[in-house]
Order: C-alpha cells, then structure tokens, then sequence
C-alpha cells in the first residue's frame, strides 16, 4: 500500500448474533477497533455501519434491506475488513465473504478459529483488539496490506 492511497477499512462485527428481537450486542468495541486504526492508520476511510445506522434494527423491512446491502457494498468496496466475532453473526459472515471475494484482506478476532467462514474469509485470526494493536505494531497489517 502507498502513502498516498486512503485505505478502505470496513469494521465489521456481531450486532443481533442470535438475539430475538431487536436486542442487540453490546458495540463498544467498534470505537476501540476504530481508534486502533486511526492510530495506525490515520488516513484511512474507517467505514462502520453501526455508526451511520445506530438504530437499524429496529428499522422497517424496506429499510432494513437498504441499509444491508450499502453495508454489503461498503464491504465489498473495502481493502480491509475487521471482523469482532465473539461468537458467530450471519451479516458478518455475509460482509466478509463479499470483502474477501473482492480482494479485501480480512482480519477476525474472535474465538471461533474453528468456523469454517472465519478460517475461509480471514487472512488472519487474531484472539482480541489488543492483539490486533499489536499486528499493526509490527508491521503484520502492514505487509498484508501490500
């Protein structure tokens, strides 16, 4: 990747896992994985769906499809991908397997090393955000991004 190229970073993440309703997931780990990017990162285009639509679970049918497939699209439209799986989330799934389809580099931190979409869709697995801080440290996103 070159200086001057402004990197696409898809956050990507568990929202309703297997929650009925609309309950969803704790989302604070989006801010720590976007944090974490604009350290390292600092001129990349952080897309995060949650962030532009905090209440689309609740959102109509109508809606609801419209707001998944831009969020589709933005991860498809991606160089990087970053999947928080604590456990497994069917949109995420769908998001990273577009992304890495269209060539993104996909980054899981999750538990789930066994999931086939995890060790199919991810070009690295990683065991939490601190490690993920610690990729960027020593160059590990760097290089694959490359």
């Amino acid at each position: 990747m070159t200086q001057s190229k402004k990197p696409r970073v898809f956050i990507c993440g568990i929202i309703q896992g297997s929650h009925k309703g609309i309950d969803v997931h704790g989302q604070n780990y989006r801010t720590r994985i976007r944090q974490v990017v604009e350290k390292y990162l600092p001129t990349a285009e952080v897309y995060c769906p949650v962030s532009l639509h905090p209440e689309s679970p609740a959102y109509g049918d109508d809606k609801a499809f419209e707001v998944f497939e831009e969020s589709v699209e933005a991860a498809r439209e991606s160089e990087l991908l970053i999947a928080y799986l604590p456990e497994a989330s069917m949109g995420s799934a769908i998001e990273m397997w577009v992304a890495r389809r269209a060539g993104a580099k996909v980054i899981s931190i999750t538990p789930l090393k066994e999931n086939w979409v995890v060790r199919y869709a991810s070009d690295l697995i990683l065991d939490s955000i601190e490690d993920l801080a610690w990729r960027f440290e020593d160059s590990t996103v760097e290089k694959l991004l490359q």
